[in-house]
C-alpha cells in the first residue's frame, strides 16, 4: 500500500509476548475479503519472538506497519497505533485473537449502508486448552439511536464495552481527544466517551471475532490491582456522565452497570483469595466493594472526591502483613 493512498480502515494491534498466536491473528487479517485496509502492529516491548514474526509479515505484506516501543502496556500501545492510523474507520484487534474472513467487510458495509459511526458484531469465546468454542449468547441486532445504544452499552450485556468487536469512525477519537487510560478494564473507562458522540450504532447478530481465553489473560489471572481498576472504571464512567450532563438521562442504565460490576467484583475477590489459599480479609474486601459501589451509584456525589480514587480491595498478602506485622 503506497503512502499516497489513504486506506478506508486502520486496524490497530497491540502485541506483547504472543509468539504462539500473533501469526494466526495476522493471517486472519490478511485473508479478509475486504482489502482496503492497513494494519498497525505495535510491539510493546515483547521479550519473545513476537517482533521477529511481525517483521516477517511486514516484509511480505505491503499493508503492515510495525511500531516497536518499550513496554508501556496495552493502552499505550493502542494509543501509539491510533496516532499512526490514517483510515476513515478504526478497528482494534488483539494479537492473541483472530477474526472471521468477513469481519472487516461486514462491519464496514454496516456502517456505510446505515450511516452509522460504530458497527458491532458478536464473538466466540475460544478456550485454548481444549479448543472449545462458546458463542456469546446475549445478543440483539439492528440500528440504534445514540440514546438507545448508550443505554445498551452501559448495561454491558447486548452491547458491551469491549473495544475489539467493533468498527469505529476514527473521528470519534480524534475530534474529541479520546485515548485509552493506562489501566485494566480500559475499554469500560473509554467506550461510553466514544458512544456519547454518535448518531447511530449498528449491531450485527453474527459472531465474527474469536476471543482466545488464555490462562494468562486479564481475567485468567486476577489480583487486587485489577479489581481496583474495575472499580475505578465505574468511577470514571460516572465522572464522565456527570461532566457531560448525561447522568440523569442514563441513571438507570448506569446503576444496572454498577450492580453487574459489583457482582463480578465479588466473584473476583473470591477467586483472588482462593488462588492465594488465604481467606483472611475476604469478607472485609467484599464489604469494601459493596461500600464503594453504593457510593458511586448514590444520587448525590462529590465529583472532586470521586476523582480522588483510593484502593478499595487489598490483596490477601497485605491483609496478612497487616494482621501479623509486629
Amino acid at each position: 500500500m503506497t503512502e499516497s493512498h489513504t486506506p478506508k480502515i486502520s486496524v490497530v494491534m497491540p502485541v506483547y509476548n504472543v509468539e504462539k498466536y500473533v501469526g494466526k491473528c495476522l493471517m486472519s487479517l490478511e485473508e479478509q475479503t475486504f482489502r482496503d485496509f492497513e494494519i498497525i502492529a505495535v510491539n510493546d516491548g515483547s521479550k519473545d519472538s513476537s517482533l521477529d514474526i511481525l517483521r516477517h509479515f511486514e516484509v511480505n505484506y505491503d499493508n503492515i506497519e510495525v511500531i516497536d516501543q518499550k513496554n508501556a502496556g496495552m493502552s499505550q500501545a493502542r494509543n501509539a497505533g491510533m496516532k499512526q492510523a490514517r483510515g476513515k474507520y478504526l478497528s482494534f484487534v488483539d494479537s492473541d485473537d483472530y477474526v472471521a474472513p468477513t469481519f472487516l467487510e461486514e462491519l464496514y458495509a454496516a456502517c456505510e449502508e446505515n450511516g452509522a459511526e460504530i458497527a458491532c458484531c458478536y464473538y466466540y469465546y475460544r478456550f485454548i486448552e481444549n479448543n472449545f468454542l462458546f458463542e456469546y449468547p446475549f445478543r440483539c441486532k439492528g440500528v440504534f439511536s445514540s440514546a438507545k445504544a448508550m443505554n445498551k452499552l452501559l448495561r454491558d450485556v447486548q452491547i458491551q464495552s469491549l473495544v475489539w468487536n467493533k468498527l469505529y469512525r476514527r473521528s470519534l477519537f480524534t475530534d474529541y481527544g479520546i485515548t485509552f487510560p493506562s489501566m485494566c478494564f480500559e475499554d469500560m473507562a473509554t467506550a461510553h466517551k466514544v458512544f456519547a458522540h454518535v448518531n447511530r450504532v449498528v449491531v450485527l447478530d453474527r459472531p465474527l471475532y474469536y476471543y482466545n481465553q488464555r490462562p494468562t489473560s486479564t481475567l485468567g489471572t486476577i489480583n487486587a490491582n485489577k479489581i481496583n481498576d474495575f472499580i475505578r472504571a465505574i468511577a470514571m464512567v460516572r465522572i464522565s456522565l456527570e461532566k457531560n450532563g448525561l447522568y440523569k438521562k442514563y441513571k438507570r442504565s448506569y446503576q444496572a452497570l454498577v450492580r453487574k460490576t459489583c457482582n463480578c467484583c465479588y466473584l473476583y475477590v473470591l477467586k483472588m483469595h482462593g488462588e492465594k489459599k488465604c481467606m483472611r480479609g475476604c469478607m472485609k474486601n467484599m464489604g469494601r466493594v459493596s461500600k464503594a459501589m453504593r457510593y458511586y451509584s448514590a444520587d448525590k456525589i462529590n465529583s472532586a472526591a470521586l476523582r480522588d480514587f483510593s484502593e478499595v480491595v487489598a490483596s490477601p498478602d497485605k491483609e496478612l502483613e497487616k494482621n501479623y506485622s509486629v
